[in-house]
């Protein structure tokens, strides 16, 4: 009798568990959706117009430093937002190597009306969390990231799904994690 009440008290954590992890997955699913419809953009995408726009000013590497991307990453999504004249390059006028981002009119407007970014909003609800709290979570989801066999995987600290330089704003899934038909 004891062993059924401790193993369901187990399958009810692991169930707590998941429901908790699905609640972060689709959280951060249909916020990408609802930035999609509302601005067309992806997370990255605005996350790096707002970088832009607090900055001034900016190179790319300065950019890439500030949101943990490559280079790469960062001109590629770079080179999506110019086509769709959110942003402009310009060399630097003293030192040519340098080549800065800056918004056009359109790319602030498009700020204006963006949602706010989600990991925006984590921000500062964690902000306020206790540093035992902060310690607590990060340790626990670090913990999980390890029984997933995901802590090898390259992760940037942006709250979106897919390919951070993605052209649309759907995503396809990995192979691994396609339905078999």
């Amino acid at each position: 009798m004891y062993l059924l009440a401790e193993e369901d008290s187990f399958l009810n954590h692991i169930d707590e568990v998941l429901v908790a992890l699905r609640r972060v997955i689709r959280a951060t699913d249909l916020h990408s959706k609802h930035l999609s419809k509302t601005t067309g953009l992806t997370s990255p995408q605005i996350l790096l117009l707002h970088t832009i726009r607090e900055k001034g000013e900016v190179t790319i590497g300065e950019i890439a430093q500030d949101m943990s991307l490559s280079q790469a990453t960062v001109t590629t999504i770079l080179d999506r937002l110019e086509k769709r004249k959110l942003v402009f390059r310009e060399r630097s006028k003293e030192d040519k190597r340098k080549v800065h981002a800056y918004l056009t009119d359109q790319g602030h407007d498009i700020l204006k009306t963006a949602p706010v970014p989600l990991q925006d909003q984590f921000k500062r609800h964690f902000a306020d969390l206790q540093e035992w709290e902060k310690t607590m979570i990060i340790s626990s989801l670090q913990r999980v990231a390890q029984m997933m066999d995901a802590e090898h995987i390259d992760a940037s600290p942006l709250l979106d799904i897919g390919m951070l330089d993605r052209q649309e704003t759907s995503y396809d899934l990995p192979e691994a994690f396609q339905e078999k038909k």
